[in-house]
């Protein structure tokens, strides 16, 4: 089907200097198709140059004015519009089109079911919008800790800390968030989750993390995952449940994998030139460089992680409780002392006196 021949992609690959035969069999296309694609550029003059801010759809209508367009006897859904609604939780293209089916007057023809995915199908390859059934808006978020790590000098005693990267992705937009730390203890993680929630301006059902003994504290193949107390009690202060990727299948969040990556490019190699003295100045300067990543222009969608989340993710999140988390200590088998008082980092804090001895 001549439609689906991805135009702007066979014209990028030619400008980095393969032939039509190397495209051919590397994308899996016809080499037919991938002829026609190059003699209709090569016929208009068309050059990678001329395509490389257009989006897919545009490009094959300039090589091929006219082709494949024809009136259809059917009712036209706003292929758009389905393609936003299918982000929301619990909507499938089952619903939409029995909406579409409703919204169609009784004169009109409507397309059967078959149909309807057939083209919704055709829609998102011209167009290059991605699928959204794997990830629905504002349901979950994943977090983890960046492997590759920064620097801070003190200008003074010449002495280098290390800087540890919490990195947190919303995998339906990919927006993401990172928080440097001097360490990756529990406070440390705390702290950068309530960052984080602040950050994206709401909250969401689901927190997927990594299986590292701040958050979990066991994660058995069969059986209830134990977590963190202090973990716990912060995800249900914003209204969320800890579920861990399973051990050793880094698909379950492969979001903010894919994320780490980048934000070594843009965040660790992007400041490699630059020295730091302070937590609060290498903060500053990491923020104005996830916000430009944020901001980066999709590859194969219109819009960026930015225009993405604000207008079809972030108001799909629960709101933020009014008070941030308030971080806590865990301390057990403390002895209540017979003057009713615990001892706990050299204080002394009362309890009632029928605990004494507990």
């Amino acid at each position: 089907m001549v439609r689906k021949i991805k135009a702007k992609l066979v014209l990028q690959l030619r400008n980095q200097g393969l032939s039509g035969r190397a495209i051919a069999s590397g994308q899996g296309i016809a080499r037919n198709s991938v002829q026609v694609v190059l003699e209709a550029a090569d016929r208009l003059g068309v050059g990678w140059a001329d395509v490389e801010e257009m989006p897919e759809a545009e490009v094959y209508s300039a090589l091929f004015p006219g082709r494949g367009v024809h009136e259809s006897v059917f009712a036209q859904p706003d292929w758009g519009r389905v393609h936003t609604e299918l982000a929301r939780v619990g909507v499938t293209l089952k619903l939409l089109h029995q909406e579409y089916v409703d919204a169609s007057g009784p004169t009109q023809a409507v397309m059967s079911y078959d149909r309807f995915c057939r083209l919704y199908g055709d829609y998102s390859a011209v167009s290059g919008a991605t699928s959204r059934v794997g990830h629905k808006a504002g349901r979950s978020i994943e977090v983890d800790w960046s492997g590759p790590t920064m620097q801070l000098l003190d200008p003074t005693m010449g002495e280098i800390s290390k800087v540890y990267l919490f990195v947190a992705c919303l995998p339906f937009s990919r927006y993401a968030f990172v928080e440097a730390t001097l360490d990756m203890r529990q406070e440390a993680w705390l702290r950068a989750h309530t960052a984080m929630f602040a950050f994206f301006g709401g909250s969401v059902p689901r927190l997927v993390p990594d299986n590292l003994k701040t958050g979990v504290i066991s994660h058995p193949r069969e059986g209830e995952v134990v977590l963190n107390d202090a973990y716990r009690e912060m995800a249900a202060h914003y209204s969320a449940a800890v579920l861990p990727g399973r051990v050793r299948a880094p698909k379950d969040k492969a979001s903010v994998e894919n994320t780490v990556s980048h934000v070594a490019t843009w965040v660790i190699a992007g400041l490699r030139q630059e020295q730091f003295a302070s937590l609060a100045q290498l903060r500053v300067r990491i923020a104005e460089q996830i916000d430009a990543y944020n901001r980066q222009p999709f590859q194969k969608r219109d819009g960026s992680r930015l225009s993405v989340f604000t207008t079809e993710e972030k108001p799909l999140m629960q709101p933020l409780p009014a008070a941030p988390f308030e971080i806590s200590t865990w301390s057990y088998k403390r002895k209540v002392n017979k003057n009713a008082h615990v001892v706990w980092a050299r204080n002394f804090y009362s309890v009632p006196f029928s605990h004494i001895g507990g």
